[in-house]
């Protein structure tokens, strides 16, 4: 049997009740935190505009556009709330992806499920097989591609397994679902966005649409080519599909709205100001000694939202200002606060070969590998505070915990809900008991009814 019959047999045959009890611990802190991400993220202009585009472009009442007082097919509404997921760039990251996962796979679950009248345990079931996928299509992919693609890539063969599961199809069809998927991924050069950022981002919206796409084709006999799982090279990265959930230690939840490339930094110069109770008005100069990436990402004062999350100067500033970093500090209202800007104007990077080095073993795996910076903050009266190198809170494993993500949930949702507690507290109980949900509608109901 190759590798693309073994990772379409553990598809097609993933259940609720097959999964391990440590694999349905992480799914629900999965879920919880994927769906205030989502929620937060309805805040943000492209949230807006990609509900509006999905109602127009795929029309229909099959499944909910989050808060947006809106319905479309599950295409639509798995696009549209895809962007919304990675809206603030806040929702999880995966090991050997490079990217989230699960901004693509929550709402192509969701989606499908809710258009075909599933429950909850059938839902995350099939959230269980497209990490297990994402992780392992992501690694090969990144090994056969010189240019650095965004999620949406991957994420297409992903979300085509999560379709797969939930449509039912056979290992046959499934096989073809994840050939289709990956011969249609789009074509996303991550790093012209990160130095241009704008909308486009990681093509989350893209990867959902996709693969929904390929498994519908596919369970109407049109055919793909074998994926890439079938070639002998990559056998050993998907042989042990199903006896291995990568997810419950490959997938690491992230506290700031920003790229996770900052985070070190913003852990390293947090630290550094509690330790030593610096006020931010004292600051002369903040300099960070990053990784190629981190460095990439630069101090340019932002207009959008977009801009923000692919800035280290400016969430930083927000942060130390704020204590934290979420929809407040990130959207666009907040952008002409000017003791963020002039705290952010004091922020220099510099790229440590060192720290880049053990960042590119850190993504690939490797155990050697590390996710550093380092941040030296000189005050006005001449003290200067050193942090050494931190690797903060971006590790695998993470070891969040059930509080810690109910925490981030609770605090992004008030914000986005206009602090109505009760919808808060309602989709928190409905989380930790999804699997007992008869029908996925329940996470979908609009806040209004409650």
């Amino acid at each position: 049997m190759d590798g693309n019959d073994l990772v379409a047999d553990f598809i097609t045959g993933l259940t609720w009740e097959r999964l391990p009890a440590a694999v349905q611990h992480k799914l629900r802190l999965i879920l919880l935190d994927a769906l205030g991400a989502t929620l937060a993220g309805t805040l943000t202009p492209v949230s807006r505009i990609t509900a509006g585009y999905a109602a127009e472009t795929w029309p229909g009442e099959q499944a909910t556009i989050l808060l947006q007082g809106r319905r479309a097919s599950a295409i639509g509404a798995a696009f549209a709330n895809g962007y919304a997921a990675n809206g603030l760039d806040i929702d999880d990251c995966g090991i050997y992806t490079k990217g989230h996962p699960g901004a693509q796979i929550f709402p192509t679950a969701l989606a499908l499920a809710e258009s075909l009248g599933l429950g909850g345990a059938e839902m995350l079931a099939a959230m269980a097989a497209g990490y297990e996928v994402a992780h392992r299509a992501a690694r090969i992919w990144h090994a056969t591609h010189e240019v650095y693609q965004a999620c949406g890539s991957w994420g297409s063969v992903a979300c085509a397994a999560v379709a797969a599961n939930l449509y039912r199809l056979t290992s046959a069809q499934t096989c073809h679902a994840l050939g289709i998927a990956e011969y249609y991924a789009p074509n996303l050069p991550m790093m012209r966005d990160i130095d241009h950022p704008a909308m486009v981002k990681h093509g989350i919206g893209w990867g959902a649409m996709t693969g929904i796409t390929a498994a519908q084709l596919a369970r109407s006999g049109f055919t793909g080519i074998p994926s890439l799982f079938g070639q002998e090279r990559f056998l050993d990265w998907v042989s042990d599909i199903g006896r291995q959930y990568i997810l419950v230690d490959g997938v690491i939840f992230k506290e700031y709205a920003a790229c996770a490339w900052g985070h070190t930094a913003f852990d390293a110069a947090r630290q550094l100001v509690r330790e030593h109770g610096i006020a931010p008005a004292d600051i002369a100069h903040i300099r960070i000694d990053g990784f190629h990436e981190t460095v990439r990402l630069g101090t340019a004062l932002p207009t959008t939202t977009e801009q923000a999350q692919f800035s280290v100067a400016w969430p930083l500033a927000a942060l130390l200002l704020d204590g934290e970093l979420g929809p407040e500090q990130m959207l666009e209202s907040r952008f002409g606060d000017e003791r963020v800007r002039d705290l952010a104007s004091r922020v220099e990077l510099l790229e440590s070969d060192e720290f880049s080095e053990l960042y590119r073993q850190f993504v690939v795996g490797a155990p050697g590998g590390r996710y550093l910076s380092a941040v030296t903050i000189t005050l006005h009266d001449g003290r200067v505070f050193s942090s050494g190198p931190v690797e903060g809170g971006i590790n695998y494993p993470q070891g969040w915990n059930a509080g810690q993500v109910e925490r981030k949930f609770r605090r992004l949702v008030r914000y986005a809900a206009a602090g109505d507690g009760a919808y808060v507290d309602r989709l928190v109980d409905l989380v930790w008991h999804f699997d007992q949900v008869p029908d996925v509608h329940e996470l979908t109901r609009p806040r209004t009814v409650i």
